[in-house]
């Protein structure tokens, strides 16, 4: 369970990078809501199989963190909050992103001529206030990550990738364990956003 439905949407997340043809050495892949669950285990994946990782957060305090994780570089999310250009400087060869909103437009807009972005949440909003320019300027790649209806052997792909690839005293380092009365001090915790990788609630404690 520290893995979960979080670190499951993470290596689809990852694997659609793979098969758009990002290789480790190709530049570095951006991570948003580094310090999430989805954020934590896609930046131990990608470390794992080599990549140059910058880790994108609000919480300045979980730089060691996110490093222990497996990130290169850690960069503040104010950097992709706010409304941007259509185009800027290229950055990433690859993104993985669990924000939305001008986080995802800026992130397509600074990812690099060919690279890909792999989509999967909305913790800044549902709304994508892009343009068409990374896509057909630079060849841009938007991959939609959807993990409930996903089909049968893509499951098994990521989970079989999940059992051999990930690290598992990273996944150690991210998962705090809780009784399940401690459950309603943390929700709130979580709902504000201050809680980071992954906690399990052990429902017999």
């Amino acid at each position: 369970m520290a893995i979960g439905t979080a670190g499951y949407t993470a290596m689809l997340c990852c694997l659609a990078l793979r098969d758009a043809g990002l290789e480790p050495g190709g530049g570095d892949v951006l991570v948003t809501g580094a310090s999430g669950g989805v954020g934590s285990i896609a930046i131990a994946i990608l470390a794992g199989w080599g990549f140059r990782v910058t880790a994108s957060t609000g919480k300045s305090a979980e730089t060691d963190f996110l490093r222990a994780m497996g990130a290169a570089s850690v960069i503040d999310r104010a950097e992709l909050a706010a409304p941007g250009k259509p185009l800027q400087k290229e950055r990433w060869s690859g993104v993985v992103d669990s924000v939305g909103s001008h986080t995802l437009a800026n992130a397509c807009a600074q990812t690099r001529y060919g690279g890909a972005v792999a989509a999967c949440g909305l913790a800044q909003g549902m709304d994508f206030p892009a343009t068409v320019a990374p896509f057909i300027l630079r060849g841009v790649r938007l991959l939609g990550i959807d993990s409930v209806m996903c089909p049968r052997a893509r499951r098994r792909l990521a989970w079989e990738r999940l059992a051999s690839d990930l690290d598992r005293a990273r996944l150690e380092n991210a998962t705090v364990e809780i009784g399940l009365a401690g459950a309603i001090e943390v929700a709130p915790e979580l709902l504000a956003g201050k809680v980071r990788g992954r906690v399990v609630v052990d429902v017999n404690a």
